[in-house]
This record gives structure tokens, C-alpha cells and sequence, in this order.
């Protein structure tokens, strides 16, 4: 049983976990708490969740249903993430040899100017382009007036050594949030380093070069709880692309230093836990998709494999609400 009410609908705030190419899970989830009348007031996301939730903040934006999102999820063309520069193009499969200057010139092996395109396209046509578009007006929200917005994506900032809030921290670079692109900024949260060109921003305090947000929050659960000591007026759902405990992973070989650089990463992304994570309150409103047997980095993925993420998420979504009970929640885990 459900229940979250503002109004006739079902509201909640949503946060999105990291995952690469498993963040296709994502979707099908959100599309289910969806045809279930959830809407979302403020969405938070990392790498491919931060992907997703601009997507779906846009669709909101734009008034279309939030199932669309399936739709743009297969509209995307995994393969050509990996996009080399000329020389790689023009080599075609033999690019993989120029791999290695790449990374060294560039510190990326692939541009991610697709990615970045991509989105453009897509939120252009939702009538978003900067975060001033997903201004949030909510006078009895608990958060400060700088940061009403409905999207916020997370970044690292390698030069500072710092964790990201997009577009809530841009102030502290000297720049306006609401003049902020938000594709500029997606691209910079799903940055995964050595695979992913970095992405650089220039402030008032310099340039710094930012990474994926999966190195330091790849699942920011508690983002929007409030801290005032008042109840939460809607819950925050989220929807992490974590393979089951005790479920058989992909053995993948490493062979080379690109083939270790890209292993490491990998490894460190998916081990990025913390114990706010862990804790039982954060489990509780967790949805888990089972998206073992699909590598984050793995874009040459079937439409096959595709679907059956979405699939996953679909069904792991039926699951947990089930159960879910937002007033039982509240009762039993004080946020406070």
C-alpha cells in the first residue's frame, strides 16, 4: 500500500544512483511509480541517474507523462558513448590504438560530446535549457531560496577536492545558477574518469576539472530530508541499479594498463558505499533493481539486454511497492 498524498496524487522527491550503462534500470522504474500516479516534486541523481533525472525533470517541465522516459531511454544509442576523436574515427576498429594518446592527451579515452549532444537535443524539445527553467516554488520547503530547483546533479571536483551540488554550489565558482546549463552539467556527473574526457569549469576562483559524482556520492539519499525538526510532508524514494547480494557477476578479464585504469574505476564506483547508505531508514525507501550480469561501462549492450533492464526496474518497482507505506515509514524511522 501507498501513501503520500498532495492533493489526488502521489508525490514524492526522487534520488537516482549512479550505474553507467545499468542506469537504463532507472527508467523502467520511474515509469512504474508513474502508471502508479507519482509525480515528483525535486529529482537527484549521479552519472546515470543524474542522466535520467534531467530527463525526467524535463518531461514534468514540458507536461508529458513521465512514462515517455522508456521511450528516450530507447532512443538513446549506447554504442556511440564511446566516441573517439577524428584520428580514433577515422580508424575505425582499429580506434582502440589510439587509445592510450587519447588518455594521456585528454585524460579520456572518449569524448562524451554524444552523450552531451544527445541531451541537448532532448531537453530542447522539453523547453528546458538552463536550470532557471526547473526554478522550484515551494514557500514551505525547508530548503534555503538558492536552492528551489527541481534537478540538482552531483559532480567531483578534482582541483578543489570537493563533492558538487549542481546548480546549488555554481555560486561558489562565481556563476549564476539560473544562466547554468543543465546538459553541461549532466555531462560533467557522468564524467567516469579515464573512459569519459573531463569536463572543465571556469569560475571566479580558477578552472577546475570535474568528474563523475559516483567518486564521492553515487547515491545521495538524504539530499532533500529536512532538517528543521518538522516531518516530511511527501517521501524521498530512491532507485539504486545494485546487483542482489549473492547473485553471480560478470568476470571480466584485465589485460593492458587502459584495460586496469578502466577496472579500477569500475570497481571503485560500484564499492562507493557509505553507512547513511546502508542504514535501515535509507534501505526502507530504496527500490534495488537486479541488474547483475550488465557492466557499467558495458555500451555495446543488445537491445535485447536493454529491454531487460528496463524490465528489471519495472518489476523491482512492483515489488517494493507492495509494501511501501509512507506513514509507516515515518513512524517507524524519525529523520530527525
Amino acid at each position: 500500500m501507498t501513501s503520500a498524498s498532495a492533493g489526488d496524487d502521489l508525490v514524492a522527491d526522487l534520488v537516482l544512483e549512479a550505474g553507467g550503462v545499468k542506469g537504463i534500470a532507472i527508467s523502467g522504474a520511474v515509469s512504474t511509480l508513474a502508471r502508479q500516479g507519482y509525480t515528483f516534486r525535486r529529482i537527484a541523481g549521479t552519472s546515470a541517474g543524474a542522466i535520467t533525472g534531467a530527463v525526467l525533470a524535463a518531461l514534468q517541465h514540458a507536461g508529458e507523462p513521465l512514462e515517455r522516459g522508456e521511450d528516450v531511454a530507447r532512443s538513446l544509442k549506447y554504442a556511440r558513448f564511446r566516441d573517439r576523436g577524428t584520428i580514433g574515427r577515422l580508424l575505425g576498429p582499429l580506434g582502440w590504438l589510439v587509445d592510450g594518446f587519447s588518455l594521456a592527451l585528454d585524460s579520456g579515452i572518449y569524448e562524451g560530446a554524444y552523450l552531451h549532444d544527445w541531451l541537448l537535443g532532448v531537453l530542447a524539445d522539453l523547453g528546458v535549457s538552463t536550470f532557471g527553467d526547473l526554478r522550484e516554488h515551494d514557500a514551505a520547503s525547508a530548503l534555503p531560496p538558492e536552492h528551489a530547483y527541481r534537478l540538482v546533479v552531483f559532480a567531483s571536483d578534482l582541483s578543489q577536492q570537493r563533492l558538487v551540488r549542481l546548480p546549488w554550489d555554481y555560486p561558489d565558482y562565481g556563476l549564476d545558477p539560473d544562466e547554468m546549463r543543465v546538459a553541461d552539467a549532466v555531462r560533467a556527473s557522468a564524467s567516469i574518469p579515464f573512459f569519459f574526457e573531463p569536463v572543465t569549469m571556469r569560475g571566479s576562483r580558477g578552472v577546475s576539472t570535474l568528474v563523475d559524482g559516483a567518486l564521492l556520492s553515487n547515491y545521495p539519499i538524504a539530499v532533500f530530508d529536512r532538517t528543521d525538526g518538522l516531518p516530511a510532508r511527501w517521501p524521498t524514494l530512491g532507485v539504486r541499479v545494485t546487483s542482489v547480494i549473492g547473485d553471480p557477476t560478470i568476470v571480466e578479464p584485465v589485460d593492458g594498463p587502459l584495460s586496469l585504469a578502466l577496472a579500477l574505476v569500475e570497481t571503485a564506483l560500484t564499492a562507493c558505499q557509505s553507512q547513511h547508505i546502508d542504514n535501515p531508514a535509507n534501505v526502507a525507501r530504496s527500490i534495488f533493481v537486479d541488474t547483475s550480469g550488465i557492466a557499467s561501462t558495458d555500451f555495446g549492450i543488445t537491445p535485447d539486454q536493454r529491454d531487460q533492464l528496463l524490465e528489471a526496474g519495472s518489476r523491482a518497482t512492483e515489488r517494493f511497492l507492495r509494501d511501501w507505506d509512507f506513514a509507516h515509514w515515518q513512524q517507524q524511522w524519525d529523520e530527525s
